[in-house]
């Protein structure tokens, strides 16, 4: 019994190490040309992201990580880009969207510590949201810990589109 415990830790600790050693290898991120646009990307290779040095117009990022890949010497940011889109937890709000939640996390650290990242929403009529959009009023609001960025209640907005 005390023979097949320590089998299993063992077992279970070389495994640990192995997915630690893989998370701390970078990925190569493939570049695409610069005129490719995310739209010209079949809808299932865009939702899916990619790891780049760089976050590109038109993307958001929803992970980083440190990496000697993106620069000349030193620990640089790599980020995990991908199209913005409805319900999509995202480290930065993209044009066209506003967002419905917020959480702190290190997922979206640049330089350590914790930062926001956002719920992104489609705004559309009926949608509570924590701001309003270009196009949008509201029609009620309500006090909330949802949209916080730094601690404290926020208003949180129902959405009517004019």
């Amino acid at each position: 019994m005390i023979r097949s415990k320590l089998r299993t830790l063992l077992l279970g600790g070389g495994s640990a190490a192995v997915m630690l050693a893989t998370a701390l290898v970078p990925a190569t991120a493939s570049a695409s040309p610069a005129s490719a646009s995310p739209a010209a990307e079949s809808p299932a290779a865009a939702a899916a992201g990619f790891w780049s040095c760089t976050v590109p117009p038109g993307y958001t990022f929803t992970s980083t990580q440190q990496t000697l890949n993106c620069g000349d010497s030193g620990f640089r940011t790599y980020y995990f880009v991908q199209p913005p889109a409805d319900n999509l937890w995202a480290c930065t709000v993209s044009d066209g969207f506003t967002y419905s939640s917020t959480q702190q996390t290190l997922d979206c650290s640049t330089g350590g510590g914790f930062r926001t990242k956002y719920l992104l929403r489609t705004p559309k009529t009926g949608l509570w949201a924590c701001t309003v959009p270009s196009g949008f009023t509201y029609t009620g609001t309500q006090s909330t810990l949802d949209c916080s960025t730094s601690g404290g209640f926020r208003t949180k907005y129902l959405l009517r589109a004019f």
